[in-house]
C-alpha cells in the first residue's frame, strides 16, 4: 500500500480547507452515520403494512381486568372489539390508526411515552385494555417504550411475524387485535424479554 506523503492528500478539498471546515465535515459524516443507523433500526422494526382487520373474528375473549387504581379485579369474558375501518379512522389519530390497524411502526424517539417515567398503566388506545405497568418499563435505548413483561399475559397475543425476511414475534391486544409492537429476547432480568411497543398504540393512565 502506498502511503501519501505529507504534501499529498487522498481528498484534495480537505487538504485546502481550514481546520474548522474539516471539523464541520467530520461532524456531518458522523451525524449522517448516526441517522442512517437509526433509520436502519426503524426499518428492521417496521413490518410490511397489513390490515389487522383481516384477522379479526367475532366472539369473546378472556382478559384480566384492572380497575382505575391499577389493581387487578380478576378474569372477565368480554366481546371482541371489532369496528369498521371508517369507525377506527374516526376514533384514532392518523399515527395510532396506522400502527394499530395497519401494523405500522412509529419512528424511534417520536412517541409520547418512550421516555416517560411516571407511575401508571399503559392501556390500549383502541379499547382501553390494560397492557403494561410502568413498574416493568426500562430504558432500552431504542427510542420506543420497552417493558420486560406485560401486565397480564392473558391481555396480549403473540404471533409469528416473518415479514422483512426475518422471524420475529408480533404483539397485539387480545381484546381488539390492535398491533402493539414486537417482543425480543434481549431484555433485562427477570424475564430477559424486551416488549418493544409503539407509543401510538397505547395511552397512559397515571396512578398516584
Amino acid at each position: 500500500m502506498q502511503i501519501p506523503s505529507d504534501n499529498s492528500s487522498p481528498v484534495p478539498e480537505l487538504q485546502n480547507s481550514t481546520p474548522a471546515q474539516r471539523t464541520s465535515r467530520r461532524a456531518f459524516v458522523i451525524t449522517g452515520a448516526g441517522a442512517c443507523g437509526a433509520a436502519a433500526l426503524w426499518f428492521l422494526h417496521r413490518p410490511s403494512l397489513i390490515s389487522v382487520e383481516a384477522n379479526a373474528k367475532p366472539g369473546t375473549v378472556t382478559i384480566i381486568q384492572f380497575a382505575a387504581n391499577g389493581q387487578a379485579t380478576g378474569k372477565v369474558t368480554v366481546p371482541r372489539v371489532i369496528k369498521t375501518d371508517a369507525e377506527w379512522r374516526a376514533q384514532l389519530s392518523p399515527i395510532s390508526y396506522s400502527v394499530t390497524r395497519r401494523a405500522d411502526t412509529e419512528r424511534p424517539y417520536s412517541g409520547s411515552t418512550w421516555d416517560l417515567h411516571d407511575h401508571g398503566i399503559f392501556r390500549c388506545v383502541c379499547c382501553d385494555n390494560a397492557l403494561f405497568n410502568s413498574d416493568t418499563k426500562f430504558d432500552s435505548g431504542t427510542g420506543w417504550p420497552s417493558f420486560y413483561q406485560p401486565i397480564a399475559k392473558q391481555n396480549i397475543v403473540e404471533t409469528s411475524d416473518d415479514t422483512l425476511g426475518m422471524e420475529r414475534t408480533a404483539v397485539s391486544c387480545r381484546e381488539c387485535d390492535a398491533h402493539l409492537g414486537h417482543v425480543f429476547n434481549d431484555g433485562p432480568a427477570p424475564t430477559g424479554l424486551r416488549y418493544c411497543m409503539n407509543s401510538a398504540a397505547m395511552h397512559f393512565v397515571k396512578l398516584a
